[in-house]
């Protein structure tokens, strides 16, 4: 543990008979990439809004996602699937990414994280 900042350090590399292993792709760092999109209207990431359904990582590392939008007339409805995209293929040992849009079911504010609430007013 590092005693400065109390975080559990974690190994970068793995050791096995055969050499050494880069670490597995996780989905705490995809969400964590993900948490860095914003709707550019709306000043909560979109992981925290619950426009994330899905995120599946393939042994390869390739990572699909499935997102929704707010409403289907989004004015961001073409950029945040890029954005998206973009963030997880920065991570390590991602391979292809496929980001889909998907509108069922739809999308409602019951879907936000509570520090999505309390940041929108929204109680």
């Amino acid at each position: 543990m590092n005693e400065q900042t109390n975080e559990k350090m974690v190994p970068v590399t793995t050791w096995t008979p055969e050499g050494e292993t880069k670490p597995a792709l996780t989905e705490d760092a995809i969400i964590g990439a993900i948490a860095t999109v914003y709707d550019p209207e709306i000043p909560v990431n979109i992981y925290e809004l619950g426009l994330i359904y899905a995120i599946e990582i393939a042994p390869t590392g390739d990572v699909k996602v499935e997102m929704t939008l707010t409403a289907p007339a989004c004015p961001s409805a073409q950029e945040l699937p890029i954005m998206v995209r973009d963030a997880i293929a920065k991570l390590e040992g991602v391979g292809d990414v496929n980001v889909e849009t998907v509108w069922d079911p739809p999308w409602d504010p019951s879907r936000m994280s509570e520090d999505a609430r309390l940041s929108l007013n929204m109680f």
